[in-house]
């Protein structure tokens, strides 16, 4: 999975570069959001003169999956002290979420939890820096004919295959991501999180209808 990280972060380097932030402003933005999408939209919405207040709301309202992610993690991780959560909820992404509620649901975990998520975070948060740096350093000078973004969607696409386990999962999966295209227009950039929403959604409304069938057998 972490090659498809590296042309990613390279998509966020260069796109801070283009809007016209400094290169340790780009690097900077690595540190502190470390959050794919919404780097590239902070950089687009710096680079079109937005007011900070909506630069820094646009990043929260992107980011609100960050909060059904956590929910998901809390019976596993939520009873460590702060002194644990901060940072594990700092290395928090997309695929540390896959890759450890996974573990965690459906796999063995020897040892505390917090130290097979760690394993699974750090090093994607370490490639993403180096691969920001590496973007940053080459600025504009990547041809766009090379569509670096293109890993993305494949790097989702092998983390949600092994999740696809039974038929609520499946209907989430569906929903969801019909859900996101039907609304990649919508304001604020909030078709992911309606996605989202909408998959959790019917995936649970899906597995009471199964279990009420069950029990009506």
């Amino acid at each position: 999975m972490l090659p498809g990280v590296v042309p990613f972060g390279m998509t966020a380097g260069i796109a801070a570069v283009e809007a016209g932030l400094e290169p340790a402003l780009g690097l900077a933005m690595s540190v502190i959001i470390f959050a794919g999408a919404s780097q590239l939209v902070v950089a687009q919405l710096i680079g079109e003169g937005a007011l900070p207040l909506i630069v820094v709301l646009t990043a929260l309202l992107i980011n609100l999956r960050m909060v059904m992610y956590s929910a998901s993690l809390a019976p596993h991780l939520g009873h460590l002290p702060l002194r644990w959560t901060a940072p594990l909820s700092y290395l928090l992404t997309d695929q540390a979420y896959a890759i450890s509620i996974t573990r965690f649901t459906y796999g063995r975990t020897h040892g505390p939890k917090q130290f097979f998520y760690i394993g699974a975070a750090f090093p994607i948060w370490a490639v993403w820096l180096i691969a920001t740096a590496f973007g940053v350093w080459l600025g504009a000078a990547i041809p766009a004919s090379w569509q670096v973004g293109f890993a993305l969607p494949l790097v989702f696409l092998v983390l949600l295959v092994p999740v696809l386990r039974d038929r609520p999962s499946i209907i989430a999966a569906l929903v969801g991501g019909g859900v996101a295209i039907l609304a990649h227009e919508a304001p604020y950039h909030l078709g992911l999180t309606i996605g989202g929403l909408s998959g959790v959604a019917s995936g649970v409304i899906a597995e009471m209808a199964l279990k009420r069938r069950g029990e009506n057998r």
